[in-house]
């Protein structure tokens, strides 16, 4: 090991002191035409299921006449977002306590302890730190002993997570994944920005994967990005390419920025593309669906995309009137009320579908 790590050493070497500069080879670009269509990219999962779910919400709860006081028109957000309050954590809260609360819930209901996870994946936008992970955070807060870590695909984040979870378990690396979407969101949103503050609410999810050979699992799932979208919604400052100074702060550059209309098109296009997609390759009809969620972003999203793929309302889990967007939390928040309210039984298959920013999304269909 140590010769290779030598002659590694000596051809850098050689490399930086030569007079000619290194010529890099020049990469293959694909044409449009050779580009496959993220929506062509499905796959499934065997062997794989949900164990246990598990979700916090802060105690505070901010009403929409709250917000009527200082200034915003309540019956707007309601007509325009079909949110009607929404979760806020205290300041003394960061992400790493919501996420953590959720995965002490999801542990409770699976009846296991921390030390029988071989996993953690916490989905995010919104860290404890730069570093170190909240994942880290949450493993040390638990008491576990097993590998962690963040990753951020924002409002999709939950979906990137739990496919990368049951990959690890199908592949026979893990029995056991612990998959948190939890995000603070009145942390990043400019009270002052009125169609983008009443939006966001705080709060995290979480599910806890396992393996079962009888189980189907992931009958069909997608996941896409498209980066050339993501300045429609983005946090300009507070990164390596704009770090936070006074002029930035001031210019409000470290608050989340939307922009809504083109949001709501790709979100409602992406949403029928993808999920008739996951439909056609797992050979499902909407009859066949006992629940469906989408992520919770906008009940005008919820309902076009309802419409566009012709499911029963009936079949659509909404809780958005009561926690706003959640971000990477939205989804697991749903599964775990559903779940309590016995809308999700063995063997039901349940859609699911995350989109945001990036832009980047996840869709797929589980039997429970």
């Amino acid at each position: 090991m140590a010769s290779r790590l030598d002659n590694q050493e000596n051809r850098a070497g050689d490399t930086a002191s030569s007079n000619q500069p290194a010529t890099p080879s020049t990469p293959h670009r694909r044409s449009s035409a050779e580009r496959p269509n993220p929506h062509d990219s499905i796959q499934s999962l065997t062997g794989v299921e949900v164990i246990a779910t598990g979700a916090c919400a802060p105690s505070e709860i901010v009403r929409n006449e709250d917000l009527a006081q200082l200034g915003y028109d309540a019956d707007w957000i309601v007509q325009r977002t079909g949110i009607r309050e929404r979760r806020r954590a205290p300041a003394d809260q960061a992400t790493s306590d919501v996420a953590l609360a959720a995965a002490r819930h999801c542990l409770q209901q699976a009846q296991l302890d921390a030390d029988d996870l071989d996993f953690i994946l916490v989905a995010t936008m919104t860290p404890d730190h730069m570093t170190p992970s909240t994942a880290c955070v949450v493993q040390q807060g638990l008491g576990a002993h097993c590998p962690a870590l963040d990753l951020n695909a924002a409002c999709a984040g939950f979906m990137y997570g739990l496919i990368t979870g049951m990959h690890f378990i199908h592949s026979g690396t893990y029995q056991r994944v612990m998959v948190i979407g939890a995000d603070l969101l009145s942390r990043i949103v400019d009270p002052k920005d009125k169609k983008t503050y009443p939006l966001f609410g705080d709060g995290a999810g979480a599910v806890l994967l396992g393996g079962n050979d009888n189980n189907p699992g992931l009958l069909a799932f997608t996941l896409g990005a498209d980066g050339s979208g993501g300045e429609s919604l983005w946090v300009p400052g507070g990164g390596s390419r704009e770090p936070l100074t006074e002029s930035t702060m001031t210019a409000g550059r470290q608050y989340l920025q939307m922009d809504g209309r083109a949001v709501f098109k790709w979100a409602v296009r992406t949403i029928t593309e993808s999920v008739t997609a996951v439909m056609q390759h797992a050979g499902i009809e909407k009859k066949d669906l006992s629940l469906v969620v989408f992520h919770q972003a906008n009940m005008r999203i919820i309902d076009a995309a309802t419409d566009h793929l012709g499911l029963d309302p009936d079949q659509v889990f909404v809780n958005l009137d009561r926690y706003g967007n959640t971000s990477a939390a939205s989804i697991p928040l749903a599964l775990e009320e559903a779940c309590q309210q016995g809308r999700v039984q063995r063997g039901d298959k349940v859609l699911l579908s995350g989109f945001g920013a990036g832009l980047a999304w996840g869709s797929a269909i589980l039997q429970w």
